[in-house]
């Protein structure tokens, strides 16, 4: 049985690939049709001198429902973390602007005409009956997170220190115990009674309680917290444009003076985690770190589910978080050219790792050996600081990690680190 002839636009050397994977297609073989296909989707060997690109298909062949589909994915040997933005500009927009300008003609369009804007949960007020779960779930790996979590004996030798009085010792960092807040990166946000009742104001910012931004997107998601109450709605918001003309009805806020008991937050914020739990035995240490690693994928992915549908802003200069479908307008801004906004955040829609930072350690192998070494810099791999913890202490790390950690790659010695070109 040979092969049928094929197009020769089937065959094109200039299509571009950046995976390295190979996807193999074999379809159920049968008498009347000669039904065999193979699909080289990149095949590139290092030092880049074959590349091969093509596609063989029959062309008699109608596509059948059984089918035995099997596809080879290989995980990079290593892989770089993102590029750090400089500070000097403005963060780049999640969302293309060009999108967010069109759908703000949509928005100014239907409010000319005198038409509603369409609304769906969370949208409207309402809460995603289906989030619901997967808030408490976050809240409550969260809480097991910030009780359970130094990533090394000694710091890196590394001259990259940019911080005040960095010349003076000549970018070598200053090495100090680290902290739970060195860990878990704390990200606060303005808690509110109603995320679509009043904005904060700069002159009434200090009636809002600040707690962490992961809480207040579980509580605005529907985790009910007694000292933290947020407003359930019944009935949906209405919007004509950016204008709300329904609030889904009359409630009247509670006082914003009355603070929450300062001990209710023990259960949820990181701020002197150390002095609240005790430190465990060195028998229990494994068991600890694989949880504490399962409550951090908990908490990333769960955070990644609430906000594609919770809104959550961002300042495009700053580290400020506001969960809530507006942004407040506390002057608080010092970052670059805040004097021409006039200390105001420029507010556009959140990552995760802004919400959830990673804080990238880099990876040591041998904790008790000796500090790493600058010339052998590029050959070290780095991590979320959580999971680097609980490496060390003896958990197994998820295979997505294994990349950015580079631990396939063999760290030589400095001698030999000369002599390679």
């Amino acid at each position: 049985m040979g092969l049928p002839l094929l197009s020769s636009a089937l065959w094109n050397p200039s299509h571009s690939c950046s995976s390295s994977s190979v996807e193999l297609i074999w379809p159920h073989l049968s008498s009347k049709s000669c039904c065999l296909g193979l699909k080289f989707k990149c095949q590139q060997f290092y030092k880049g001198r074959s590349t091969m690109l093509g596609v063989l298909v029959c062309s008699s062949r109608r596509s059948t429902s059984k089918e035995t589909v099997w596809r080879r994915k290989k995980l990079p040997q290593n892989e770089d973390l993102p590029p750090i933005l400089p500070k000097n500009k403005k963060k780049p927009y999640p969302i293309p602007f060009k999108e967010i300008q069109q759908a703000a003609r949509e928005d100014k369009k239907l409010a000319q005409m005198g038409i509603e804007k369409p609304l769906e949960p969370p949208k409207n007020g309402l809460l995603v009956a289906d989030l619901v779960p997967v808030a408490y779930e976050v809240f409550e790996a969260w809480k097991l997170l910030i009780k359970e979590v130094h990533v090394a004996q000694t710091g890196h030798n590394f001259r990259d220190c940019y911080g005040p009085n960095g010349r003076e010792r000549r970018s070598s960092h200053a090495w100090v115990k680290g902290s739970v807040n060195d860990i878990l990166v704390p990200i606060e946000s303005y808690h509110l009674f109603d995320p679509f009742g009043r904005r904060i104001k700069h002159d009434t910012r200090f009636e809002y309680d600040r707690i962490p931004a992961i809480v207040e997107l579980c509580i605005q998601a529907g985790v009910d917290i007694p000292e933290y109450p947020s407003r359930r709605r019944t009935n949906p918001i209405r919007m004509l444009g950016k204008r709300v003309i329904d609030r889904g009805g009359n409630l009247e806020e509670p006082k914003p003076w009355r603070f929450a008991d300062p001990s209710s937050l023990n259960d949820f914020d990181t701020y002197r985690a150390f002095e609240r739990f005790s430190r465990p035995s060195l028998s229990d240490l494994p068991k600890i770190a694989q949880e504490t690693m399962a409550a951090y994928e908990i908490v990333k992915k769960g955070v990644r589910k609430l906000m594609r549908k919770y809104t959550v802003k961002a300042c495009g200069y700053c580290t400020e978080v506001h969960v809530g479908p507006w942004g407040h307008n506390a002057k608080l801004c010092g970052e670059f050219k805040h004097q021409w906004r006039d200390g105001k955040h420029g507010w556009q829609d959140a990552t995760v790792d802004e919400v959830f930072p990673p804080n990238y350690v880099w990876h040591v192998r041998d904790p008790n050996g000796p500090p790493l070494a600058s010339a052998l810099r590029r050959y070290y791999g780095k991590a979320p600081a959580v999971v680097e913890v609980c490496m060390q202490a003896g958990a197994q790390i998820p295979d997505e990690y294994k990349p950015m950690m580079r631990l396939d790659i063999i760290i030589p010695d400095p001698e030999e680190a000369r002599m390679i070109a």
